[in-house]
């Protein structure tokens, strides 16, 4: 077990990850990055987000990109969602990860940008939700409305036989 990686001392959690920076034997290389996580698998990946800007020349300003990243969640680490996060290359572990989380920064209050992406991804989920809900209860009113319907024009007839 390793104690220390790159400055980044080890977590006192302990796992049986294999591909755990420092109770495994993977290796990583001293290429680091920053970020925040925005999404969590159950399969030991997250998903990092960061922004930086880049300078478009034709109309003379910066405009702010994001970049995002995937890369392998320890169990001994087990980063939320909304926490600053250090990052460390290492092999391929995946078709799409080649990255591994080393430190958990505390947890920072996150920029605007990633808040409505995280935002909007919840509120995607809840409407899914109440559309799937409310084709339910469309069915059933569906009948009374035609029961309703059929009621309003015997009252009509009715009514106009009496007049």
């Amino acid at each position: 077990m390793k104690t220390e990686l790159f400055g980044f001392k080890a977590p006192s959690a302990s796992c049986t990850d294999k591909k755990c920076p420092f109770h495994g034997e993977i290796q990583v290389k001293k290429e680091l990055l920053k970020g925040v996580v925005v999404r969590k698998d159950i399969n030991h990946s997250a998903t990092i987000s960061w922004f930086g800007s880049q300078y478009v020349p034709k109309y003379e300003r910066f405009a702010t990109k994001r970049s995002r990243l995937r890369v392998h969640n320890p169990a001994c680490l087990d980063a939320p969602i909304g926490a600053q996060v250090v990052v460390a290359r290492t092999r391929p572990l995946s078709k799409t990860k080649n990255h591994i989380i080393i430190s958990l920064s505390e947890a920072k209050k996150m920029s605007k940008e990633l808040l409505a992406e995280t935002a909007a991804r919840e509120h995607g989920k809840k409407k899914e939700e109440k559309d799937a809900e409310n084709k339910d209860t469309t069915k059933d009113t569906s009948k009374d409305t035609t029961k309703d319907m059929k009621h309003k024009k015997s009252q009509e007839a009715l009514h106009d036989e009496s007049s």
